[in-house]
């Protein structure tokens, strides 16, 4: 498909740049075929059903974004560099974005702080090099709570060193097994009293992990869908919970994905018998529309970019029509947009088209 049917026009004013306060008190859009409903968050278990499985997204946010000094052969410090952790790719080494990434080469060393540094072990193009620690990845963690700041996506504005509330507000109450360089947005709105009134409602929790890689917030260059390059994230689901997926589906229980994050990772571990597998590695997965869903009934998701990946992923599961009219909706009613904004819950277009 052509991306520019993917565009749409938002203004800079509906960009979040913090969550709501409490975070359960963020408006919901339900999207029901051509009808739209203006709820808020707290009102998600009175759309559910008993025998209904939440499948949320566990990956921990790291304190990814870290800056820096080039060093000079004399000790002194050189240029300022700031780095973006991206992937994880053997001990010790990580593939990350550098800025400015010209004032770089094969061999040089960043100091980021007296107890961590990096050299740079290869240069990429676009910035991107791969920096090797002498420390274990989890003693590189342990400094990068230390040192770094949440790697927040550029349309959120802070000044350098970030904002120590976004350390708290871009990690969800799910959060446990530390890998993503972006948050899982959907999860974000879930505070201890919402889970308890899902359960409450007869729907059951079931956690996934996706560690969400930051080329989620890379734009699409390209003209045609087919053309694009989808990035790569590490997930799992253990043979628990696909159990547990499996046995709701075939007793009539809806599959409703927290974010698109757990929604990828369930349909890459799909069969074409429509059931999840046990799954553990890399999935580069790319829904638009046509395609057809094998698991996923429901998907409440935050509103995402024009041209996006995510907002193709939402056309494809309610439809592309739908979808702008939805979002036309949300700005007329001062919805808030993206990572820190409002959410939507939509349903399953029975049209894959």
């Amino acid at each position: 498909m052509r991306v520019s049917v993917f565009d749409f026009d938002l203004p800079q004013h509906f960009i979040a740049q913090h969550p709501a306060t409490p975070k359960d008190s963020a408006r919901l859009l339900v999207v029901r075929n051509e009808e739209f409903q203006d709820l808020i968050i707290r009102d998600l278990p009175g759309l559910l059903r008993p025998k209904d499985v939440i499948v949320v997204n566990d990956t921990r946010v790291i304190p990814a974004r870290l800056e820096g000094w080039k060093g000079k052969k004399e000790g002194e410090p050189g240029p300022r560099i700031e780095v973006t952790l991206l992937k994880s790719t053997g001990p010790g080494v990580w593939q990350a974005f550098a800025r400015p990434a010209k004032k770089l080469k094969p061999g040089d060393t960043i100091a980021f702080a007296g107890d961590l540094t990096a050299k740079v072990a290869a240069k990429g193009e676009g910035g991107e090099v791969t920096l090797a620690f002498p420390l274990s990845n989890p003693k590189l963690l342990s400094a990068l709570d230390t040192h770094g700041a949440m790697p927040l996506p550029p349309y959120i504005k802070r000044q350098t060193g970030g904002d120590s509330d976004d350390k708290a507000d871009y990690q969800t109450l799910f959060a446990d097994h530390p890998g993503a360089v972006a948050a899982p947005t959907a999860g974000l709105h879930f505070t201890p009293e919402l889970v308890r009134a899902v359960e409450l409602a007869g729907a059951a929790i079931h956690r996934v992990t996706l560690h969400v890689g930051a080329g989620t917030f890379l734009p699409v260059k390209v003209d045609d869908t087919r053309d694009h390059h989808m990035h790569t994230e590490w997930g799992e689901i253990n043979a628990q919970t696909a159990t547990t997926i499996n046995a709701a589906k075939a007793a009539g229980g809806r599959i409703i994905a927290i974010g698109t994050t757990a929604l990828r990772l369930l349909e890459a571990a799909a069969d074409n018998a429509g059931d999840v597998r046990p799954f553990s590695g890399e999935t580069d997965i790319f829904i638009t529309p046509g395609y057809r869903f094998k698991i996923v009934d429901g998907l409440l998701t935050n509103f995402h970019l024009p041209r996006s990946t995510l907002f193709m992923l939402v056309s494809a599961f309610s439809g592309l029509d739908r979808m702008k009219a939805a979002y036309e909706h949300a700005m007329a009613v001062g919805y808030r947009f993206y990572s820190y904004g409002d959410a939507c819950f939509l349903e399953r277009s029975g049209d894959p088209s």
